[in-house]
Parts: C-alpha cells; structure tokens; sequence
C-alpha cells in the first residue's frame, strides 16, 4: 500500500490511498478500495500533515484489512468533528446488542508538553445587581463568527469545572461558563446580614466572625434574597442578554442542567440548543409558592436572610460534616467512576469554596429554597412544543442520576441524540472531557449546518428505529492511551414500551398494597 495525498482541512481530511484496485465514488470525500472488508477509517486531524499521512495508523489499519479471503470495499471518509472511525461499513445501521462497533480515535486535549497550546481563559466578574457579582469564564473571543457556548456548573462546584471544554471548545467557539449566585465565586463579597448590638447569643458571638448570614436583620441588597433555581434562570437570562449578546448553544451538569433547561423553556428566543449532561431531573425540596400556594405555607421560611435561630444551630453542626476534606474527598470518589481521573483541583476549589465566610448559610439558603415555578417535566414540554434542539449526555455510571432519568428525557423528545459514555460517572465533561467535547463539537456543527454535517458517531449513515450505535473512542491523555465506549440509542417505540411498562407495572403494584 501507498499513501498517495492528503487534502487538509480545518475539521478533517480526505486521504487517499492504493492498494490492489481503487475506484471512485460520487462523493468526492470518499475513495473506495478493494481490501478484505467493507470498513471505514477515520482518523484525528493533528494526524494530517500538511503534504501527507505520516501517521502509520492508516496503513496499518489498511493492511490488516487485507489479510481475509474475502474482499469488498474499504472506504476513507472526512469527517466533521475532529474524529475519525475505523470499523465496518455495516456497523452503524446494525450495530445492535450483538457486540460489534468500530472503533473512532479523537484527539485528546490540547498537551503543552507537544506544543499543542489550549485557548487562553479569562476571569471575570459581571455586577448583575447592587452587591451581587458574578464571576465567569471566558475563552475563544477572537473567534468572532463562531457559535458561542454557555455552561451552567452543578451544585457546589463553578466555572473552574468546565476548564477542560473552555481551552478545547475555545479554539473553534466562544466558550463562557459562570457561577451560580451562591456559589464558587459568585459568593457575596460582604455580609448579607447586621449583627444587633444587645442580640448576640454565644453561638453568634462565636461565629459572627467566621460565618456571614447568621445576622439579626438582613442588609437591604440582600431583602429577599434567596438562592433558588428561579433566581439563578434569570441570572442566566441576564447574563445572555447583557454580557454574551446574542443566543447561546447552553450545557450544564446535574444542577447545571436543570437550571438550562427551564431557562431555555422560558426563553427559547435565547437558546439555539440545549446539552443535558446528566442533569438533575427535580430540584428543591420545599413547595413552590405559585404552584403550590397553600402548601407554601406550611414553611414559613425558604432559604431568605436571614437563618433563622432555630436553624442556624442545625446548619453549623452539618456545615462542619459536609465542608470536611474527607467528606468531599469521598463525594468525588462516588461521582467519579474512573478513579484514576485527576481532581486533585477540583478538590482543592472545592475546599477553597467552603472556607469563604457566606458560604455555610449560602449553603443553607439553597437547601431551603422553593422548588422552581416549572418542573423539569414541563420544561421539557415547552423546550419540545417551541423546537427547542436538545442533546443528552449521559455517564452510564452516574450513582445518582442513573441513565434511566437520560432515557425518560429521550422518551419525551424522540429526535433528541442520547449519547451514552461508559465508564463515565455524574460528571462525564471533567471525567471524560475529550469524549464530550467531541460529541458537543459535532452536534453543534450539525446543528449549524443544518443536517449537512452529521451528528456524531453516525457519519451520515441512516440509523432504523429500534437499533443502537456502538463506538469505542479512543484517545490519548497525558501520554497514556485511553478508551471508553459511547453508545447512541435511537428506540422510538420498543424501549419506551419496556420503560412505560415497567413504571406501570411498579405504579398498580403500590396501587394495590395501599388499597390493602
């Protein structure tokens, strides 16, 4: 075999090789040439040179295909994601529980030990009202005309954990991930509440000094405030509006994706597309007030400044359990299905978080809060009746929100692609960053070209109903080669029916014991 070109390109290449015959196709990203079997090779981009294939994965690939009896076509396709497959043709429409895929090689993230260097990121704050700051992250502003991407962080965590999408999705978007009000660095620079002289008791007086928000009377920037789902949707919608200017393609993890979906059912004129990386289906445990008003009442206090007495004894005792290294080490350890993943600043952000004076009654304020004025149920109903794109990213290791909730969403919404990563926990973007960012790359330039570049792990191919797409990606991370297995699910009928089915069954069988 010969390598004979490459065509670069900015997301791929055509290569072209010889090898026993070779003939042309109509398209003329395509070559097809007589080997052993019907394949497809498709290879990263750092692996194109700028005159030609120098990497021996192509011709390695190639040769082995030729050692069978049998012949049929081998074909090299370009592709639109930065990543390339090698497996059989016939796999993508077939490729049921049988255990057969083909492979696809992704690039790993940008390594500055080979030169490769990552978008520079920004830190930023963005006075949204008097005394309540936003701290953000910024990268990719140079690329004016690209898409700009907007992630949403999970519960007690911030910007710092989309690093990995904002240096790698930063080189061909602008990329801004935020802080929750309450959160990371978003957290009030000052005191949300006034210590009364005369009113201090000995738990105040111990920790007036170390703990914000265990005050007698609220501050006046702070009346009513209170970290609630609601409030962190419209400081989204404000932050679109006056800081990125223009609709945004949205993600969030778990709390993140909660809150990205609501705010795009709100304001779908806001959204160009909504990525759900293993998003919380509920948040809140309190009554909503406007959905359920006399329930509502029942709780005299949700979550404003400030705490009050008889909860602020209650809130220091779990403060000091939950902000305990030990204790955060072990939550990552559960979230975390690969436990050789580095989150050693994850951690240690974490931890910084938790020492930040208002961050105890914060915590406590968003505990309490009231459930948002939509459920993620109806959210999806508006996303789904307004056209909104979603896409589903889910960890099939998640301990907590388990893969069946990332189903239920594509039960709802047929059209959406369900991509599922295994050995990925609850947060696949920092675990497996590579593999997501591959997969949000490719849906967005779907998206963007409307159907002309195909979604991810299909490569234009027709997928029938009922059937499962498998892939294993492989790619390299500081120096190790890794692999992990993605599956796309496109059961409109049978497995909605198994779903259906077994909560019907489990709904007549608690019908039944509670009439007995």
């Amino acid at each position: 075999m010969t390598t004979l070109s490459c065509n670069p390109a900015r997301y791929g290449g055509v290569v072209e090789f010889r090898s026993y015959s070779a003939e042309k196709v109509s398209d003329s990203k395509r070559l097809s040439v007589l080997c052993s079997t019907r394949c497809k090779l498709l290879l990263p981009r750092k692996n194109f040179g700028d005159r030609s294939l120098r990497d021996s994965t192509l011709e390695k690939a190639a040769l082995n295909g030729t050692k069978s009896s049998r012949s049929s076509n081998l074909s090299v396709t370009s592709g639109g994601y930065d990543g390339y497959v090698i497996g059989c043709e016939g796999d993508v429409g077939g490729v049921a529980e049988d255990g057969s895929f083909s492979k696809i090689l992704i690039p790993g993230l940008p390594d500055e030990s080979n030169g490769e260097f990552g978008a520079p990121i920004s830190s930023c704050f963005w006075e949204w009202k008097p005394k309540l700051y936003v701290h953000y992250e910024k990268a990719g502003s140079e690329n004016a005309k690209s898409p700009p991407v907007l992630f949403l962080p999970g519960f007690g965590v911030g910007s710092f954990h989309y690093e990995k999408q904002l240096k790698d999705l930063g080189r061909d978007f602008r990329v801004w991930a935020l802080d929750f009000l309450g959160q990371g660095m978003s957290l009030p620079c000052e005191d949300p509440t006034l210590q009364l002289e005369g009113e201090e008791d000995d738990d105040a007086e111990s920790s007036k000094d170390s703990m914000w928000g265990f005050g007698e009377e609220t501050e006046p920037w702070a009346n009513k405030l209170v970290y609630s789902a609601d409030l962190w949707q419209d400081q989204v919608r404000y932050f679109v509006e006056e800081v990125v200017g223009e609709p945004v393609y949205i993600a969030g993890n778990s709390l993140g994706g909660y809150v990205a979906l609501c705010f795009a059912a709100c304001n779908p004129q806001l959204v160009k597309g909504v990525t759900l990386l293993n998003a919380t289906p509920f948040w809140g445990f309190l009554p909503n007030p406007i959905r359920s008003p006399r329930l509502a009442k029942v709780f005299p206090w949700a979550g404003t400044f400030p705490l009050p007495a008889r909860v602020r004894k209650i809130v220091k005792l779990l403060w000091q359990k939950i902000s305990d290294p030990e204790s955060i080490a072990e939550v990552l350890k559960q979230v975390y299905a690969d436990h050789s993943t580095n989150v050693d600043k994850v951690f240690a952000r974490i931890l910084e978080t938790t020492e930040h004076p208002a961050a105890a009654a914060s915590f406590a304020s968003i505990m309490f809060a009231p459930q948002g004025n939509l459920s993620f149920k109806q959210a999806l109903s508006q996303c789904q009746e307004q056209d909104v794109p979603v896409c589903l990213v889910y960890g099939k290791e998640d301990p907590w929100v388990t893969p069946i909730w990332g189903l239920l969403v594509k039960r709802r919404i047929p059209d959406a692609p369900y991509y599922e990563i295994s050995p990925a926990g609850h947060c696949p973007h920092d675990e497996v960053p590579e593999v997501v960012n591959y997969l949000l790359r490719g849906w967005i330039k779907s998206l963007e070209t409307e159907g002309l570049i195909p979604l991810p792990l299909l490569d234009g191919s027709q997928v029938p109903q009922h059937s499962v797409v498998r892939r294993d990606m492989e790619f390299v991370r500081e120096g190790v080669k890794k692999s992990v297995n993605v599956r796309f699910v496109e059961w409109k009928f049978m497995l909605w029916k198994r779903i259906g089915s077994f909560f019907e069954s489990r709904f007549e069988k608690a019908k039944l014991k509670s009439s007995i």
